[in-house]
């Protein structure tokens, strides 16, 4: 007896075509944002010019969470990382470099080597 389904036997999944935009309902990066277990972020954290105050801003929200499951520092780094894995081409360079500063900037608040 042969374990390797037929073509006609497995299970097909619906395609979406290439011209068909996601409903708002998928928008579970930003839900992630809002509602994350690892921090309360401040609001417009991730919107400010200098990479010191997205570092600061992250710090006290790290040490203020009482619902992280990790230390402050891995919590507060894995939000921005996050931010700027999910924001991916959107980001303008300028802002992807003071974002990669603040990472810098954070292991600096919480005496982290690079």
């Amino acid at each position: 007896m042969s374990y390797v389904k037929r073509r006609s036997q497995r299970r097909s999944s619906p395609r979406r075509s290439r011209t068909t935009s996601k409903p708002d309902v998928h928008r579970w990066s930003a839900q992630v944002m809002n509602r994350s277990d690892a921090l309360d972020l401040e609001p417009g954290v991730f919107t400010q010019r200098s990479a010191r105050a997205i570092a600061a801003s992250l710090k006290r929200s790290a040490l203020a969470s009482r619902r992280r499951k990790a230390e402050p520092f891995r919590s507060a780094m894995s939000m921005l990382s996050f931010h700027i894995n999910r924001s991916g081409s959107a980001l303008s360079p300028e802002r992807r470099a003071i974002l990669e500063r603040a990472k810098i900037e954070l292991r600096r608040a919480f005496d982290r080597e690079a």
